[in-house]
């Protein structure tokens, strides 16, 4: 039987559901909150409530949104020719810091049989028809899927069907498919890296300044 009323415990419970949230974490959290005043858990409790509520799937690139179409669809000074294809919306806040104007295209996971995860799961086709139609200027697709196992292999799937709508003649010859550099991070020691690491470093090399 446990000492804590069960209106905490039932806290705990839905925090430690949380990636990278343990238990004792999660209790941490809760009685952080009950320090704080009223009227800030009550704010945070809204937040949350109108999380789900206020937010739908961009119907053009498929990240989170709160309109029909996300602000950065609706820019028209973003890049139109240039499309980043990502695994979920979270990785597109990372790529906008790195200066990149270009539009997204979000696929929504990665391919993982071991999961039940195929090509049908993932946004794949609706890629293939944003490429396929007549008014698109894409000229570069950017694979920025992650460098895992799972990843790899998403990213050389649709590089492999975008490559045989191309020959069809469905995608248009001019369209180039790249995939992000993968290697060394900044502060990282060579005698650390695995042998992975150090090829993908090699063959994303570039001139020195």
């Amino acid at each position: 039987m446990s000492i804590l009323p069960k209106s905490i415990i039932r806290v705990i419970d839905e925090f430690a559901k949380l990636p990278g949230i343990g238990p004792k974490t999660a209790s941490r959290l809760v009685f952080y909150l009950l320090t704080q005043p009223a009227t800030d858990v009550e704010n945070f409790s809204a937040a949350l409530g109108e999380l789900r509520r206020s937010l739908v799937t961009c119907k053009k690139c498929y990240s989170i949104s709160e309109h029909e179409m996300c602000d950065i669809c609706e820019d028209q000074r973003r890049d139109v020719t240039t499309i980043m294809i990502v695994e979920e919306p979270l990785d597109t806040v990372a790529l906008e810091k790195t200066g990149y104007t270009g539009l997204y295209h979000v696929l929504g996971g990665v391919i993982s049989p071991i999961d039940g995860i195929g090509p049908d799961n993932l946004r794949i086709k609706e890629l293939i028809d944003r490429l396929k139609d007549p008014t698109s200027v894409i000229a570069e697709c950017i694979l920025a899927t992650d460098p895992s196992l799972e990843g790899e292999a998403t990213a050389l799937y649709i590089s492999t069907l975008i490559n045989q709508a191309s020959i069809k003649g469905d995608i248009p010859s001019s369209v180039n498919i790249t995939r992000i550099a993968l290697g060394l991070p900044v502060g990282g020691d060579l005698e650390y890296a695995d042998e992975v690491t150090l090829r993908r470093a090699l063959e994303g090399r570039a001139k020195a300044a």
